[in-house]
C-alpha cells in the first residue's frame, strides 16, 4: 500500500518531507507559488538531532559543502571595537554561531537536487480550492488542473495559504513577538572575513554576516515594533519602514542602507510564532513554520522543519498511511520539542528588548530547556514501516 501526497511549499520543510515520503514508498507532488527556487535568504542552522537527520538523509556532505563557513561572531561598538566574541566551536558546534550554518536558499537547493528526479515539482502554481472526504482530497490548482490525493501537507511558511484555507485566518494563529527582522545581501566593501559583526543600540541591531561568496555579505536588521501593519508583500513599504527605523543608527548602518535599492533579495517581516492546538484536520496536515514557527529568534526553524519532516513521514508510513493515526503520532512526538523551541524564541526576544529576564540563564531549568530544544525528539528508525524501500 502506498499514498499519493501533495505538498504545498518548496523551501526546506516541503522537499525534506518529500525526500522521506519517497523513501517510504509514497508518490509525491510539490506545488510552489514562486516561479523558481528562491536564492539567498537568511542563514539557517543545524543543531542537535537535526544533524543526525541530515546524516540519515545522506546529505551531510552536500550540506557541509554549502556552509557559510562563518568562524564566529563579534559584537562591536559604534567605532567597531570588539566587545564580545562567540566561536562556531562553542558548545560542540551548537552554540550562538552553529558549526552547520547555511543560507536558506542554498539548503533549499541541496534538498531540491536530492529529490527532483523522483518528486513532481510544479513551480508557479498553488492550491486554490480543496475539499476532502473520508477517502481523499480533491484539489484545484491555479493552473486549472484538478487532481485527487490521499494526503495534503502544508509546508508553505509563516503566512501559509493552506493553513488559512483549512484552519482559518492567519490572525488566529500568528503571535507577533514585537520585533521586526530584515535582511538582504550587499557588496562586501566592509573588509568582512569569516566573522559576523553585530552592532546593537537602543533595542535595535544591525549585523553583517559572511557568506561563501566573499565578494558579498548578508546584512541583517532587527528593531522593536509593537504594531506591525505593513503588508508582507509590499516591498517598497517595507523598505520605507526600515529606513525610518534605522536612519539614526550608528556604526556602518548608513553605508549598508545605501544598498537597499540595488539588492536582489530584500526580505522584511514581523518576528512571529505560529501557535496551534492541532496541526491536522482530516487528511490535511501542516509542517514547519506553517504549523509551529518558533521565529528566527529561536535559531531552530530549520531544525523544526527537518526533524518534523522525518517524524511526519515516518509516522505516516508506520501507520500504513492512515492519516488519523499518523498525524496523531506526529503531533505527540513533536509537541514538546516545538514548545521548547518556541520558549527559546520568546526568551531571546525579551533579552534583545533589555527587559528584566524572566528566566535564570544559569539555572538547571534553562539548561534542560536548551537540551529539550536541541534533542527533544527520539529519532525512531522507521525502516520497518510498511512500504519503506530498503
Amino acid at each position: 500500500m502506498s499514498a499519493k501526497v501533495l505538498i504545498a511549499g518548496a523551501s526546506i520543510a516541503g522537499p525534506a518531507l518529500a525526500h522521506w515520503l519517497h523513501r517510504f514508498g509514497a508518490e509525491v507532488t510539490i506545488v510552489e507559488r514562486a516561479p523558481e527556487l528562491r536564492p539567498g535568504g537568511q542563514a539557517v542552522d543545524a543543531r542537535g538531532i537535526t544533524k543526525e537527520v541530515i546524516q540519515r538523509m545522506g546529505l551531510d556532505e552536500a550540506v557541509r559543502a554549502a556552509r557559510t563557513l562563518t568562524a564566529g561572531a563579534h559584537t562591536v561598538d559604534a567605532e567597531g571595537n570588539v566587545l564580545q566574541t562567540f566561536s562556531a566551536e562553542d558548545d560542540g558546534g551548537d552554540g550562538y554561531i552553529a558549526e552547520i550554518e547555511i543560507l536558506r536558499g542554498d539548503l533549499a537547493r541541496v534538498l531540491y537536487d536530492a529529490t527532483r528526479d523522483h518528486v513532481e515539482y510544479r513551480f508557479d502554481d498553488r492550491i486554490t480550492e480543496l475539499t476532502q472526504d473520508a477517502d481523499g482530497v480533491d484539489v484545484t490548482l491555479a493552473s486549472g488542473e484538478r487532481r485527487r490525493f490521499d494526503l495534503v501537507i502544508g509546508a508553505d511558511g509563516l503566512h501559509s495559504a493552506l493553513r488559512a484555507m483549512v484552519f482559518g485566518p492567519r490572525e488566529e494563529y500568528l503571535r507577533h513577538l514585537g520585533l521586526v527582522l530584515a535582511f538582504y545581501s550587499v557588496p562586501n566593501e566592509f573588509g568582512l572575513d569569516r566573522w559576523l559583526l553585530d552592532y546593537q543600540e537602543s533595542g535595535r541591531s544591525v549585523a553583517l554576516r559572511p557568506i561563501q561568496d566573499a565578494t558579498r555579505a548578508m546584512a541583517m536588521f532587527t528593531f522593536p515594533a509593537v504594531e506591525f501593519d505593513v503588508d508582507y508583500r509590499d516591498i517598497e513599504g517595507q523598505k520605507r519602514l526600515l529606513r525610518e527605523r534605522m536612519a539614526d543608527l550608528g556604526w556602518l548602518t548608513p553605508k549598508i542602507l545605501a544598498h537597499l535599492d540595488d539588492t536582489p533579495d530584500f526580505y522584511l517581516d514581523q518576528v512571529a510564532q505560529v501557535v496551534m492546538d492541532r496541526w491536522s484536520e482530516g487528511r490535511v496536515a501542516l509542517l514547519g513554520d506553517a504549523a509551529y514557527s518558533a521565529s528566527p529568534m529561536s535559531g531552530q526553524g530549520t531544525g523544526l522543519a527537518l526533524v518534523g519532516a522525518y517524524v511526519l513521514a515516518g509516522e505516516l508510513a508506520a501507520a500504513g498511511w492512515d492519516p488519523h493515526a499518523g498525524f496523531a503520532a506526529y503531533e505527540t512526538r513533536m509537541r514538546s520539542f516545538v514548545e521548547a523551541n518556541q520558549e527559546i524564541g520568546r526568551l531571546h526576544v525579551q533579552s534583545l528588548e533589555g527587559a528584566e529576564p524572566t528566566a535564570d540563564f544559569e539555572s538547571k531549568w534553562f539548561r534542560d530547556l536548551i537540551d529539550r530544544a536541541l534533542n527533544g525528539v527520539e529519532l525512531i528508525d522507521y525502516v520497518g514501516a510498511p512500504g519503506v524501500r530498503g
